[in-house]
């Protein structure tokens, strides 16, 4: 089947890697170069650099509007869209089957962090579902659905890896067809929305295993941190007691107090430095 792939993340390259070689499109969209680093320089997007690296033909636009006519030219039987981070919108998304790989059990977690959400909500389980794209948000019907437990040391790297491998099975099974699709069910929606700047704040207002699941969920792409700007890596709850906000050290060990409950900061990151274990820490900054 003669298909285009569009996307742009670390998460869409490893789907499409996964899926590889019976996913092998004729052509892969992805995201115009963005300036990154202390220096700025121009560098192209995961997938993008990905893509290349596999012999594939891609295309970088400013908007993904302006490969409609290069996507006309190759005239696929099936457009794959995975994190692209950015809207679809007409003529390309009622002149194709677009299918949207969603690492999440659609209609829970439709949005733009639904990995991150499901860790920080404690969810047992998620997925992947593929839906066939609507103008409305991950609202679509699906066709493919497979699901996995997060298992209670899972973080984003750790979840994210083993969705991608769920992905990239998927998709060609979905490829080979037929592709029946459901409408989700509207009664069991919510939304994982954007994450922000407080998204990653260990709020000492909120229970410890609530913050412990917020570690896991920002780690390694973002990371969470203490109201004072200390960078939080690695964590557990514990049961020592320790006041709502205070950092307190005990044997060579680093606690954060919490409501209720108690945060061990096992890795911790000072502002401009290097993570470091807590002990580490300890040595070089006394409470």
């Amino acid at each position: 089947m003669k298909t285009v792939y569009i996307g742009s993340s670390d998460f869409s390259l490893a789907v499409l890697s996964a899926a590889a070689p019976l996913l092998s499109p004729a052509l892969v969209v992805s995201r115009a170069p963005a300036a990154k680093g202390r220096g700025r320089h121009l560098a192209p997007t995961p997938l993008a650099a990905g893509a290349r690296e596999l012999g594939l033909a891609v295309l970088e636009p400013l908007r993904l509007s302006d490969a409609a006519e290069q996507i006309d030219a190759v005239a696929p039987e099936l457009i794959v869209l995975c994190a692209y981070g950015g809207m679809v919108r007409e003529p390309l998304l009622s002149r194709y089957e677009i299918l949207n790989v969603h690492p999440s059990l659609l209609p829970r977690w439709r949005g733009a962090a639904p990995i991150e959400r499901a860790i920080m909500a404690g969810d047992k389980q998620t997925g992947v579902s593929l839906m066939r794209l609507v103008a409305e948000l991950d609202a679509g019907p699906v066709c493919s659905v497979a699901a996995v437990t997060i298992e209670p040391d899972d973080d984003f790297a750790s979840l994210s890896a083993r969705l991608a491998g769920l992905a990239g099975a998927l998709v060609p099974q979905a490829l080979a067809g037929p592709r029946r699709y459901l409408d989700q069910d509207a009664a069991g929606v919510t939304y994982a929305e954007k994450l922000t700047a407080a998204d990653r704040e260990l709020d000492p207002g909120r229970p410890a295993a609530e913050l412990e699941r917020r570690v896991r969920a920002l780690h390694p792409h973002l990371g969470a941190r203490l109201p004072g700007g200390l960078g939080v890596s690695a964590a557990r709850v514990s049961d020592r007691p320790t006041a709502a906000g205070a950092l307190a050290a005990h044997g060579g060990r680093l606690y954060y107090g919490a409501t209720p409950g108690t945060l061990e900061l096992l890795v911790v990151q000072p502002p401009g430095k290097r993570a470091m274990e807590a002990a580490a820490y300890l040595r070089g900054h006394a409470l």
